[in-house]
């Protein structure tokens, strides 16, 4: 029998309500047995990010609140590891992970914002041929017949939540409780 996953990719900087939302509604809605969340290793975008080690515990903790169909995977460290890697590209961890888990299915979970900018993708045909997305609205973008709904009526992201973090503001109910204790524990976003 096939196992069916969908791979959650992202920065995670940090994880959200919305991301949980989206994770969820992908798990009870799609063809799809499990869910991994794939916190990048290093952005192909150049975007800074905090500690990898921190944004998987971060998103394990977020992951836990989903169940056993949902968990992280740190196979972006494994890529990372290999002679020549430059960034993360979504194409390569796919690559490698139909190699690690023969015989499995995975499709690609990403928010309509990235169907704009598909173009600056590494080999995204190829990529979408491999993995065949599933779109999750997000508030201010189109999309197209079949995506599903926008997790959240208000526009919610990660650098949102890290310039309240900044600021000093308690981002309360836009981040799990067990991920906002882990930054103020380890004084992340500050």
């Amino acid at each position: 029998m096939t196992r069916r996953i969908a791979l959650y990719g992202g920065s995670f900087n940090p994880p959200h309500l919305a991301h949980q939302v989206a994770a969820l509604m992908v798990l009870e809605t799609q063809d799809v047995d499990e869910l991994w969340f794939l916190p990048t290793w290093k952005h192909p975008f150049g975007k800074d990010l905090t500690s990898y080690d921190d944004r998987v515990r971060m998103t394990e903790l977020a992951a836990d609140a989903l169940g056993p169909r949902a968990s992280v995977s740190r196979f972006e460290e494994v890529i990372a590891a290999r002679p020549g890697f430059v960034s993360s590209r979504t194409l390569d961890t796919v690559v490698a992970l139909e190699a690690a888990h023969p015989g499995a299915a995975f499709r690609l979970v990403i928010g309509a914002d990235i169907l704009g900018e598909t173009e600056k993708w590494y080999r995204w045909d190829e990529l979408a041929r491999r993995a065949p997305p599933i779109v999750i609205g997000r508030v201010g973008y189109d999309a197209p017949a079949g995506t599903l709904p926008s997790p959240l009526e208000v526009a919610l992201s990660s650098t949102e939540v890290r310039a309240h973090i900044a600021r000093g503001d308690l981002p309360n109910g836009l981040l799990p409780r067990a991920v906002l204790g882990y930054i103020a524990e380890r004084g992340l976003y500050r």
